[in-house]
């Protein structure tokens, strides 16, 4: 079982928006020494919604080709179109990943049989491990636990990333699918209590710009050294706050560049970090002591 603080990772771009192989080969050198526990390629955070399919399998590829098996990769491949989502799928899993990584269909408002079915497609399709991905703030559909939970019978899907907040579905969910089933929390504010309460991680942000901080608080709150978590984790805190101060991944993006790790590029509709929000996060970034 993947755990830990696995880290939704930036894609670098150059101001014209290229993707910057030079600067994700050093992203993935940092956070190898930094003590991240895995890697999530283009999801959310590498903003798969604005790389092409193309753009979106080299990516993986590339991120899979630098880690050189040591550590876990998992790619984000999920889409609100089934076809879509079995076909990133297995592309993943031919060039490598570990693992997948798929957010429930967005816009389209499905169901839940519909969400069943989507995922359970998915899974049937493509032979590799498989984590959903419950975000209904960004997706506008919210996964049940009771879906999860039938979902969980299906042998290739081992987790959800539950990035609802609300930490009592932590426990349904594990009532629900067994101590063999993943939970991680995709909520950096709520990630020390999710995994105090028998979470086995978190898919993180904050991770990007303050990887061994987090790796340390996540292992602590696994092993249920509830004092050193919390402790670690108020000096995340700020980042936790402020890396969300504008959609992300603008403020991360500009934070990870802050320390010199990539270049300043952001494809629209998203835009570069106002200027009015710089001293947020470079305050968060000094309490942290990443700056």
């Amino acid at each position: 079982m993947i755990q830990g603080s696995i880290v939704a990772l930036v894609t670098p771009m150059d101001e014209s928006g290229a993707v910057d192989n030079d600067s994700l080969k050093r992203l993935v050198e940092f956070h190898i020494e930094q003590g991240t526990d895995a890697l999530v390629a283009v999801g959310t955070t590498g903003e798969s919604a604005t790389l092409d399919e193309n753009e979106h399998c080299q990516v993986i590829q590339t991120i899979v080709e630098l880690v050189d098996d040591r550590m876990p990769v998992i790619a984000g491949t999920g889409a609100n179109s089934t076809t879509e989502a079995i076909a990133l799928t297995r592309k993943a899993k031919q060039v490598g990943a570990d693992a997948c990584l798929l957010v429930t269909p967005y816009y389209n408002k499905p169901t839940q049989q519909g969400l069943y079915l989507h995922h359970r497609a998915v899974a049937e399709a493509v032979d590799i491990p498989q984590i959903l991905y419950n975000v209904p703030g960004r997706t506008a559909c919210d996964m049940l636990p009771e879906t999860v939970g039938r979902l969980a019978e299906v042998p290739n899907i081992i987790g959800i990333k539950e990035a609802t907040g609300d930490l009592s579905r932590v426990k349904r969910i594990h009532e629900l699918c067994g101590d063999d089933f993943a939970m991680y929390s995709g909520d950096d504010a709520s990630s020390c209590e999710f995994c105090l309460l028998g979470g086995q991680g978190v898919i993180t942000v904050t991770g990007n710009v303050a990887p061994r901080l987090m790796h340390q608080m996540v292992q602590a709150a696994i092993d249920g050294n509830r004092e050193t978590a919390l402790s670690i984790d108020a000096r995340l805190w700020g980042l936790h706050k402020h890396l969300f101060i504008q959609a992300n991944p603008i403020p991360v993006k500009w934070a990870v560049a802050e320390m010199g790790l990539m270049t300043r590029g952001i494809r629209l509709p998203l835009t570069w970090l106002t200027e009015d929000c710089h001293d947020a996060v470079r305050g968060a970034m000094h309490q942290a002591e990443v700056l």
